[in-house]
């Protein structure tokens, strides 16, 4: 399949990207959970600063990650691709 030329909103903030068409909804779907966690975070603390929010919701997500690397579940590089792009997000914050 091609490329598309998606955009993604995170944390009230929208990221032009583009992907490949077979990772369109994968790449939606995880947008759609980072944002949940961010609202859930921000209903459970005193947190108003975006950033510290999708700090959290990385954090979170890494955690998960890692739990399941653990287990034999995900693949190490993998996970270092998504930590790599959850980075490059926190970076265009600061």
């Amino acid at each position: 399949m091609g490329e598309l030329s998606i955009k993604i909103k995170i944390a009230n903030r929208v990221y032009p990207l583009t992907v490949n068409a077979d990772e369109e909804e994968g790449i939606r779907n995880a947008a759609e959970k980072i944002n949940h966690s961010i609202s859930e975070f921000e209903r459970l603390y005193d947190v108003k600063d975006k950033q510290d929010l999708i700090a959290m919701a990385a954090l979170k997500i890494a955690t998960r990650n890692f739990d399941l690397e653990n287990k034999g579940i995900l693949d190490n590089g993998k996970m270092e691709e998504d930590l790599t792009a959850v980075e490059a997000l926190l970076d265009q914050h600061l």
